[in-house]
């Protein structure tokens, strides 16, 4: 199977207009697949919703979908809303779900109210222990997407996610993906900043460590410039912490040629 770009959005996702086919399009000048990943989040709060019909959406992208094309969501992890999510995805037969922590207590990580209050070390505590709750609370997810989504909008003087800072809740988070047999992903996004990815390397050397063997690798994509962004950098990094690139497909893992 060819190597995917296993997170991006389009249309469907209240944050993003990107046209399908153009994805497509730019898709197959890079020589990889797609797989559209749309946001889900029950409980997000202000006028925004990141809600969309599962049904119209297979309606309209179920033609597109083939080699080059997977169909998936990206679903946002809430205390106590494991069961709305099992019956979301059981209404098309999507072929990926991503598990993302995207709120804290409510508040949307992208706000700076979520941060109020609270040191970047108490935050960042938090943030890794509901993200191990949540992989284990939800099961049925793929992939956990961007462990170091915080670090994109914390304001922090220095908001990247160390390892050796976060050991014991990192490795937590690691342990809940090996009982769930969930895979990991490497964003991308944040890969324009070195200090960002060298970051990021102690992360998943130690997910290799504690037994991890397969990665996605995504763009999160919101426009069709972002898509298959930094990818060269991703397969390095895959490869020099011995893990292997995977997509979903029929939410069975298959290994991507690279």
């Amino acid at each position: 199977m060819k190597f995917f770009d296993s997170h991006t959005h389009t249309k469907f996702s209240a944050d993003s207009d990107m046209d399908a086919n153009e994805a497509l399009s730019v898709a197959r000048e890079q020589g990889i697949g797609l797989t559209f990943t749309e946001h889900i989040d029950f409980g997000y709060p202000g006028e925004k919703k990141f809600l969309f019909d599962p049904e119209e959406y297979w309606h309209e992208y179920e033609k597109l979908r083939g080699e080059g094309l997977m169909l998936g969501v990206e679903m946002g992890l809430e205390p106590g809303k494991s069961d709305m999510s099992k019956s979301f995805i059981a209404r098309v037969p999507f072929d990926e779900v991503i598990g993302s922590i995207h709120l804290i207590d409510g508040k949307d990580i992208y706000e700076p109210n979520c941060y109020e209050g609270w040191s970047q070390h108490d935050m960042y505590v938090h943030y890794l222990k509901l993200m191990a709750a949540m992989v284990r609370e939800n099961p049925y997810i793929d992939t956990l997407a961007h462990i170091d989504y915080i670090a994109r909008y914390a304001p922090y003087d220095e908001p990247n996610l160390a390892y050796a800072d976060y050991a014991e809740e990192i490795d937590d988070v690691i342990k809940a993906l090996m009982e769930t047999d969930t895979a990991m992903e490497i964003n991308t996004r944040r890969f324009d900043d070195r200090l960002a990815m060298k970051e990021l390397v102690p992360i998943y050397a130690r997910y290799r460590e504690l037994g991890g063997r397969f990665v996605t690798v995504g763009s999160d994509a919101h426009r069709t410039s972002a898509i298959g962004a930094y990818f060269d950098l991703a397969r390095e990094l895959a490869k020099e912490c011995g893990l292997t690139v995977v997509t979903f497909r029929e939410r069975k893992r298959k290994s991507c040629d690279e």
